[in-house]
């Protein structure tokens, strides 16, 4: 009966007499898909017991998500609207003959006025949470609690409202994991005594649920491993918070593709072909095996020589263009003409000493604008344009016309034009055969670019816009990519494979696509962007190799160990398997790191020396070779977002898109320097430091290209005369007069004209027979 598929259904004795008990009938069925039933009647009428079994309907009802539930419409308008039609109401037609009738006139008439005030109306009751029955009242409670937390944090914005709200969201996670942990355990403890064998084929060990899976050199894997990204918070969690980013080892624990691997014989070939059948039909399969795979060497970046070395000023102008500041300057007058009626009338050369003024400002870091206060002057800043002028370019500075935005799908349309013209700059650049990919802060805390304000929490400005960027790792930027959300691609080209991507593939194959020779090249991502299939379709499409750190469910579904086995083995154990070209590497050093590469293997080892608390020393540590090559080259982002904040140029605004045009103006700094440099080392001349660069830059907009005004219109800046502090003015100690060959005006009198000054305070005062303000000026 079991080769045929068929089960028995009862498991008691059918046939009880006073000496035996013994199954004889039986109920025999291949239906093991739904839910049998089966049972003995007891009886005293045959020593056979009667067997039953029923089988549910192969007619599936859905049942009911909702409860409707009838009720009366009972406010308290409508029982004030009752009353007032009780006393409304003719009852000339109760007045009738007989009791009972004029009984049953009264309660007609009363409850069709009820109803007609109070009807009944249906009332839908939506269970909640009824699919996690492990969610109990008070874990509700401390839910209402996290959100009203949450709503603080986003009200106050604080460190201190952050960490509060981020302890308790991952203490409320661990208990309900833990509920639904004993939800499940006590739903097994109950059925482990059944010995039906339809219904425990649905049951399940425990351990096994809950423990720690088998090593296995198999693993079924999603069409797309990446699509863990659209997914980083904990599924049980009841709001989504989007501001909230878990730690890496919060993502390993919930793995999204631990429920996919299923154990496999080890085979020695190494190729990804679909599942032919069973639950993960469809699926791809990846066979890993224990090998290193073979190296890829990028070849040595060569740079021609330049006849000589440029001025900073030729160099800052290949990148900020003559063409930009025209842009700003008719852009600017635009803008001004809708918003007042008349041009400001700024022109090319002005906007040049605006730009000047910006470079030195970032350099010369005052509060405020107190370059232009009489006791705090500043006069390489005063001295290229009056204080009112500056204000007046910095509030009507624009770059696009707001007329002509046509609902644009475009959310930076104000800036676009100009970092559209400083990326055809930046790609022009001669770059190295190795990029890096990393994300980038533009600071801002404002509240008036709504949900183009990011924030990320491990950041150095964890407030701002948040741009992509592929560099070269001396620390030039390429190619650039502003984060919008849904619509950053929107004027990117895109295949059908490609948009079916996640956000970290798109970017980095959207900033790959740029790349002069792509055969060459290899690009270096964080675990922010890679995946197993990224580094496998980004050479196939492309023919960019690829290294990068990885997060634990998105390596493809490579048996690594565990990190409790490598840590076992000590600080260096290392573990690899590969796969189509691809290997997966885990190495343990302070803490357990995953990499993926097709450009580079294990082979050979090195070693590092790194400190060891427990020797108090340095300590030889072996290391893979993928390793150092990862740590040298993935810093050119942060070597120029470095650059940047050593003089940044202060873009505090009410204008949302003025600290992107400050990252733009020091962005061309960085990168004409880092370019600069590069040219002295190839002609062995020793290069300006970057302030000096900067302040060159800044002088030589002052003047390059500048015709000198007319006499008559030329702006010379009168100082005003410093006044004295109320304390040197009434200390009587050393106010002598001195007698000055040129006449100034009285420092006291409105209207009085003097040759004497005080030695000490240096102001005019009036000593004469008529006017003694000499002497009136220093005293209280």
């Amino acid at each position: 009966m079991y080769s045929n598929s068929l089960y028995p259904t009862i498991t008691r004795p059918t046939r009880i007499t006073t000496h035996s008990a013994t199954l004889i009938d039986n109920i025999f069925t291949n239906v093991w898909d739904r839910k049998v039933h089966s049972g003995l009647v007891i009886n005293d009428t045959s020593d056979h017991l009667p067997v039953f079994a029923t089988i549910q309907s192969c007619t599936r009802i859905k049942k009911a998500t909702t409860t409707v539930k009838i009720t009366r419409h009972k406010t308290q308008n409508a029982i004030n609207s009752f009353k007032e039609d009780l006393l409304r109401q003719d009852w000339n037609k109760v007045y009738v003959k007989g009791a009972n009738e004029a009984n049953e006139s009264f309660l007609e008439i009363v409850a069709e006025l009820y109803e007609k005030n109070c009807p009944l109306v249906k009332k839908i009751v939506k269970p909640k949470y009824a699919e996690k029955p492990w969610i109990t009242k008070g874990i509700l409670k401390a839910c209402k609690k996290k959100n009203s937390l949450y709503k603080e944090f986003l009200r106050k914005r604080t460190t201190e409202a952050e960490q509060k709200y981020k302890t308790y969201k991952n203490k409320l996670t661990k208990i309900m994991r833990h509920s639904k942990m004993d939800h499940y355990s006590n739903l097994l403890e109950d059925n482990k005594n059944n010995i039906n064998p339809l219904t425990a084929c649905s049951t399940m060990d425990a351990k096994s649920f809950y423990g720690a899976r088998q090593r296995t050199l198999l693993a079924l894997v999603p069409e797309h491993p990446e699509d863990s990204d659209a997914d980083l918070s904990d599924n049980d969690d009841l709001i989504e918070d989007p501001d909230y980013h878990p730690t890496p080892a919060e993502v390993a624990v919930d793995s999204p593709f631990e429920s996919l691997e299923e154990e496999a014989p080890s085979t020695s070939s190494s190729t990804t072909q679909p599942s032919p059948s069973g639950p993960n039909k469809g699926k791809e399969i990846i066979i890993w095996k224990h090998e290193d795979i073979e190296g890829f060497e990028a070849p040595v970046s060569r740079f021609e020589s330049p006849e000589a070395v440029q001025t900073p000023f030729q160099y800052f102008k290949r990148l900020f263009t003559d063409e930009m500041i025209k842009h700003i300057g008719h852009h600017t007058n635009l803008y001004s003409a809708q918003e007042l009626g008349d041009p400001i009338k700024t022109s090319p050369e002005e906007i040049q000493d605006f730009l000047a003024i910006l470079l030195f400002m970032g350099v010369f870091t005052f509060p405020s604008l107190e370059y232009w206060h009489y006791e705090s002057r500043f006069d390489v800043i005063a001295d290229i344009m009056p204080k009112k002028r500056f204000q007046l370019l910095r509030r009507y500075i624009h770059f696009n016309d707001n007329h002509q935005w046509n609902q644009s799908p475009d959310r930076f349309y104000k800036i676009r034009p100009l970092f559209n013209m400083l990326r055809e700059q930046c790609l022009l650049i001669p770059s190295t055969y190795k990029h890096s990919v990393d994300e980038v802060m533009v600071a801002y805390k404002g509240t008036r670019a709504g949900s183009l304000c990011q924030y990320i929490a491990n950041k150095p400005d964890k407030w701002g816009f948040k741009m992509f960027c592929r560099a070269s790792s001396s620390g030039i930027i390429h190619d650039l990519l502003m984060y919008q959300g849904a619509s950053t691609f929107f004027n990117v080209v895109l295949s059908e494979q490609e948009q079916t991507l996640l956000l970290g593939a798109k970017v980095v194959t959207t900033l790959c696509k740029t790349i002069a020779q792509p055969r060459l090249s290899v690009v270096f991502c964080d675990n922010y962007f890679t995946s197993f299939n990224l580094v496998r379709d980004l050479h196939t499409l492309l023919g960019v190799k690829c290294i990068g750190t990885v997060r634990p469910n998105r390596i493809g579904g490579a048996p690594l160990m565990t990190d409790k086995e490598l840590m076992k083995r000590g600080r260096g154990a290392c573990d690899y398997m590969s796969a189509d070209g691809v290997v997966a590497v885990k190495w343990f050093d302070n803490k357990c790191v995953n990499l993926l590469s097709n450009a580079c293997g294990i082979m050979p080892f090195s070693t590092v020396k790194w400190w060891s608390k427990e020797s108090k020393a340095k300590i030889a540590v072996p290391c893979p070779s993928l390793i150092p090559a990862y740590n040298e080259h993935m810093g050119g982002i942060d070597l120029s977002d470095m650059l940047v904040h050593l003089y940044k140029t202060p873009a505090k605004s009410r204008r949302w898109y003025f600290p992107l045009f400050g990252y733009i103006l020091d962005l061309c700094i960085a990168n004409s320097w880092l370019v600069y440099k590069r040219d002295c080392g190839l002609l062995n001349e020793k290069p300006l430091c970057l302030k000096r660069f900067r302040l060159a830059v800044a002088h030589s907009l002052i003047k390059v290209n500048n015709s000198p005004p007319p006499e008559n219109q030329k702006y010379t800046p009168r100082p005003s005369r410093p006044k004295p502090q109320p304390d040197v003015r009434y200390d009587n100690m050393g106010h002598w007069p001195l007698h000055s060959d040129k006449r100034g005006r009285c420092n006291l009198c409105p209207k009085g004209v003097s040759r004497w000054k005080c030695q000490k305070c240096n102001v005019f005062l009036c000593l004469s027979a008529n006017q003694e303000c000499f002497a009136a000026y220093h005293q209280k």
